[in-house]
């Protein structure tokens, strides 16, 4: 397999996806990533840490469940927090079919010129568990809401304080005109699991 130059390295709109040593000069400099490790932690968890392209980042003990013990109605623009119950603990059980909220154990800063993707990581991914983590924008701050779905007939198990998702992280030659800080984004420097807003 042919190894990338790096013009080759380019990728959507101009952007190049950081390297590990990148990332870490950016973690360094920026305080981009906290409390952050570099190396990749497996010894007997899912792994977590920084990897060849991205961070593998964990959720703290504190999840969000959906229950239909209330009967609420779903919806982003009126959410009735009845539509979770609270948990904390090591490890986090989801219902068949089901969903919850948690929060990073990593609190994040990033630059101006990065955006990110989050993806799920295999070792979940391949047991029906779905992550899904909207973009971390230019300049937005605060510790990342995960969204976990169990999408099998079965209850599937969370574990705190280990790797669920991988960041990647894609920084622009040119810095945004207006980022998320600029526009006082309603989830900013978020500090604890917060529910839909508009």
């Amino acid at each position: 397999m042919p190894t990338l130059i790096k013009s080759e390295q380019k990728t959507i709109a101009g952007g190049k996806l950081l390297i590990d040593r990148e990332i870490k000069a950016y973690a360094e400099k920026y305080g981009m990533i906290e409390p952050f490790s570099d190396h990749l932690n497996s010894n007997g968890v899912i792994s977590w840490g920084l990897s060849s392209m991205g961070y593998d980042i964990r959720v703290t003990e504190e999840f969000k469940v959906f229950t239909d013990v209330w009967n609420t109605l779903v919806d982003p623009k009126k959410f009735d927090p009845k539509s979770f119950v609270d948990i904390n603990a090591k490890e986090c059980i989801i219902p068949p079919n089901s969903f919850a909220l948690a929060r990073t154990v990593e609190y994040f800063r990033i630059p101006r010129n990065v955006v990110t993707v989050c993806v799920g990581k295999s070792t979940y991914a391949r047991c029906g568990i779905i992550v899904n983590v909207t973009p971390f924008e230019p300049e937005w701050e605060g510790f990342a809401v995960l969204e976990i779905s169990n999408t099998t007939p079965l209850p599937a198990k969370i574990y705190a304080n280990e790797g669920i998702a991988q960041v990647l992280f894609f920084a622009s030659e040119e810095a945004c005109e207006v980022s998320y800080g600029d526009r006082k984004g309603k989830y900013q420097k978020q500090q604890s699991i917060v529910l839909p807003k508009i």
